[in-house]
């Protein structure tokens, strides 16, 4: 009997993780765990990322590209996809397993009034609000905190201080969660990671600690603070750059070419070489202090 030409296109049947597999109608590597949808999606010269959906009605075989949106990371290749998805379906059986229940709107926070929330534990709260969010914790659970990470208030926003609570009660946050927080801490609190557990975070750890390195690395070179693709100088960068990118009143500031080919942000600005990169006072691409373009 000759093969089903759609056979690779058929969804594996969920198994014991709660995931299934298939391919969009595009082509696509893709993945469904509860209502949440994944695609593996093609970026930039020939890399991958991970890019989600919701509560997508039709067949995997009827998904396509535009299905999906978000960002959640490079991937290598077809088998680091199914990794990733796999850790999802692991973090939603481990969420359902710790039985948090929703709270409705009303309380007072930070941000603004609470549209609603969810209780993780008695005096471990978070609240949802129009713009931000974060958590409350009760006085007795705030003092649980270590003192280098603790807010007076018990508040702790969403985008890095959600860390906080996890790193402080891991036992009702996720597998996923508990590494994602252990990262932020690493990441915005070296100081704290370090003086807890009494070992230094080396290179490549901690992106604040990182960051200092490069600082005081780089503090008499030239860092870019804005560039523009030159419209006078075909094929260069039109940079400007201020001694150690000191930021607020940076001082003395001055512009220069660099190869489009060459320039790369990188993690923390890119350096100038003065024996490679002229100095330029020529026509500008810039539109004023207000039309400059961060690096």
């Amino acid at each position: 009997m000759s093969p089903d030409p759609q056979s690779s296109m058929r969804p594996e049947a969920p198994d014991i993780s709660g995931a299934s597999f298939g391919r969009s109608s595009d082509g696509l590597p893709v993945a469904l765990v509860g209502e949440s949808s994944y695609a593996m999606v093609p970026g930039r010269r020939g890399q991958h990322y991970l890019a989600t959906g919701w509560r997508i009605s039709r067949p995997m075989a009827e998904w396509t590209r535009s299905d999906f949106y978000s960002h959640l990371g490079d991937l290598a290749d077809e088998a680091a996809f199914r990794e990733k998805v796999l850790e999802q379906a692991q973090h939603c059986r481990e969420k359902q397993a710790l039985g948090r229940l929703r709270l409705t709107g009303g309380a007072h926070t930070p941000w603004g009034q609470s549209q609603g929330g969810t209780i993780y534990a008695e005096g471990i709260v978070s609240h949802s609000t129009a713009g931000h969010g974060g958590f409350k914790l009760s006085a007795e659970h705030n003092r649980k905190v270590h003192v280098m990470l603790r807010a007076a208030g018990g508040w702790y926003e969403e985008d890095e201080c959600w860390a906080i609570v996890a790193f402080t009660f891991p036992h009702v946050f996720t597998t996923l969660e508990r590494c994602y927080a252990e990262q932020t801490i690493k990441d915005s609190w070296p100081d704290a990671w370090e003086a807890i557990f009494g070992t230094p975070l080396a290179p490549g750890e901690s992106r604040k600690k990182d960051q200092r390195a490069f600082e005081a690395t780089h503090a008499a070179d030239w860092i870019v603070v804005s560039a523009n693709i030159s419209e006078h100088e075909p094929g260069f960068v039109e940079c400007v750059a201020t001694l150690g990118r000191q930021p607020g009143d940076r001082g003395e500031e001055r512009r220069f070419l660099v190869p489009s080919s060459e320039y790369d942000m990188g993690r923390f600005g890119f350096v100038i070489d003065p024996d490679r990169h002229a100095v330029y006072d020529g026509p500008s691409s810039f539109v004023g202090q207000g039309g400059r373009k961060s690096p």
